[in-house]
């Protein structure tokens, strides 16, 4: 009996280009309980994917390949908003930006610093109200060509940049919910615990609706609740 081939990154590529050109009908536009507030700041963030270094997910049965990682970064804890929360790249739109891709992008290169020749846009996906800071934010997938060095470049603002395995986040043991208690009524939100990285909040939202709308999802226990004090 012939084994199944593992899934190719350039296969993830496919995907994202198809899920950027045919969002998914319902996603949905706030990511907590909190209401919009009136005039919300437009800003972006760049979900960035790719082969990024040759150390590939320990993790079998897998539906994508193992060597495909995602670009994430963690926040300084002195900041305004969302302080140490782990993050994709991005901020506002600012007056210069040609738009939300544009955004990201510059965004990226002030942070990690990261060459933005080798990344390639692959579109926008509807925004999200982000009420806590009052932002709408448009997720920006991109495919990462020809991977740069990266690190912490402000670390005003950034104290570590990092590559994941997406294979890592999907597995179910990493996988549970945080918990927000708002006017008497229990709020739960998709979290990913790989080793000693926890991502929740709007970043977990964005990585949980994508994977849902490109099949990667496997089944996980949505009753397990992660405790962000511990």
């Amino acid at each position: 009996m012939s084994v199944p081939a593992e899934p190719s990154a350039a296969s993830a590529r496919a995907q994202l280009v198809e899920l950027c050109a045919h969002p998914p009908e319902r996603w949905p536009g706030s990511t907590g309980p909190s209401q919009p507030v009136a005039d919300p700041r437009p800003a972006a963030v760049l979900v960035l994917f790719g082969v990024l270094d040759a150390i590939p997910s320990s993790a079998t049965d897998t539906p994508v390949a193992r060597d495909l990682d995602v670009l994430l970064l963690r926040r300084a804890s002195t900041l305004t908003d969302h302080a140490g929360q782990v993050a994709f790249p991005g901020g506002r739109i600012d007056a210069q930006d040609a738009g939300p891709v544009d955004a990201a992008l510059r965004e990226a290169v002030e942070e990690t610093g990261l060459d933005p020749a080798g990344v390639e846009p692959l579109g926008t996906l509807p925004p999200l109200a982000l009420a806590v800071s009052n932002h709408l934010v448009t997720p920006v997938p991109a495919w990462w060509a020809r991977p740069t060095p990266v690190v912490a470049v402000d670390h005003g603002e950034t104290v570590d940049v990092f590559r994941v395995p997406v294979a890592d986040l999907l597995h179910p043991d990493n996988r549970g919910s945080t918990t927000h208690v708002r006017s008497g009524r229990t709020w739960r939100a998709p979290a990913f615990v790989v080793g000693d990285l926890v991502v929740w909040g709007f970043t977990a939202i964005v990585l949980d609706r994508m994977f849902d709308a490109l099949t990667w999802t496997q089944p996980w226990d949505q009753h397990r609740t992660i405790d962000l004090a511990s």
